[in-house]
This record gives structure tokens, C-alpha cells and sequence, in this order.
């Protein structure tokens, strides 16, 4: 199918409850705190956000009508998985991904140790390099749930272009150099 247009950003945005006895997992990286979201899957707020973003750009429709938390089959699953899922989606529509850029808010505990890793792992599953994944962290400055230690928050935004007028796949050929 042929793409629409030529190049197209989509917004996502998703907010989870945070609890006791819940992991708390961003990126698809597990972060140690005493407080993890409420959600159906793993609650990745932040995979969440992307993938929301990623159909929306392509008007493919979003994360609920996909992956809705009324199936068995996503609950507890990888929120990494989604994202698999919404490149494929994607490449069959005609597209791939250019850029993501994200924003998680949370109060605590502090995120920059682990945004890294986030990005690696972000970026495999999105079929990316790292370089093309942006994490950003934020706290709520006491306001609202997320400021009072009740909520995380993650935003994105990303960049969708046609597969015919992208360049080759340089995350393929970086992953097949590492493991030489």
C-alpha cells in the first residue's frame, strides 16, 4: 500500500496509577521502586505512549484497539511486544520510523541512570538505533497525581516517513558488527 503522504508525526500520551506490589518497568527496563503502574499488560507507560503514537501517525488507530485489555492474550505481556507489533503494522502500511521523542514524568525515583538502556532497548523493538530514540525525564513539581507520587506519565512523539524514500536500515548493519 502506498503511502499517503510523505512524511507524518503522530502523538501519543499514556498515564497509569502507581501501587504497591506492581514492577515498575520504562522502556522495557525494569527500574527497582516500591511502587509500579496498575495496568492490564506491564504497564509500560512510556511503550505505551510510543506505540499510541506510532498507529496514530499512520492512522492505524490506537494501543486499545490493537492490544485491548479485555484479552487474555496482553495481560502481563512485554509492552515491547506492542511496539514489534506497530512497526509491523507500520511497514505494512508503507512506513518506517524516523525519530521518537518522549517525556516521562514521575516524581520519583529518578530516571537518568536508566534511560540509556531504555533507549537500546526501545530501539531494538523498534527496529531503530538508539540514536533515533529520545527519553527525557521529568517530575511533576508536586502538582497533580504525578507530582504527588500517584501517577507516571509518558508523552511521544514521533516522525513516520514513506519506506520507499527512506534510507537502508543502518540498525541492521550495526547489530550484524556487534555480534562479529
Amino acid at each position: 500500500m502506498e503511502p499517503a503522504h510523505t512524511h507524518r508525526i503522530g502523538f501519543g500520551n499514556d498515564v497509569h496509577r502507581l501501587a504497591a506490589g506492581r514492577k515498575l518497568v520504562l522502556g522495557g527496563v525494569h527500574v527497582p521502586f516500591e511502587l509500579g503502574p496498575v495496568g492490564h499488560s506491564d504497564g509500560d507507560a512510556l511503550a505505551h505512549a510510543i506505540c499510541d503514537a506510532l498507529l496514530g501517525a499512520a492512522a492505524l488507530g490506537d494501543i486499545g484497539r490493537h492490544f485491548p485489555d479485555t484479552s487474555p492474550e496482553w495481560h502481563n505481556a512485554s509492552s515491547l511486544m506492542f511496539l514489534q507489533r506497530a512497526r509491523e503494522l507500520l511497514a505494512a502500511a508503507g512506513y518506517r520510523i524516523a525519530n521518537v521523542d518522549s517525556t516521562i514524568s514521575l516524581e520519583r525515583p529518578k530516571l537518568a541512570p536508566y534511560i540509556p538502556n531504555m533507549r537500546e532497548k526501545l530501539a531494538e523493538a523498534l527496529g531503530i538505533m538508539p540514536e533515533q530514540v529520545s527519553i527525557k525525564a521529568k517530575t511533576g513539581e508536586g502538582v497533580d497525581a504525578v507530582g504527588k507520587g500517584e501517577a507516571i506519565r509518558a508523552d511521544a512523539v514521533v516522525l513516520i516517513e514513506p519506506l520507499t524514500t527512506a534510507a537502508p536500515p543502518a540498525w541492521q548493519e550495526r547489530k550484524q558488527m556487534r555480534s562479529v
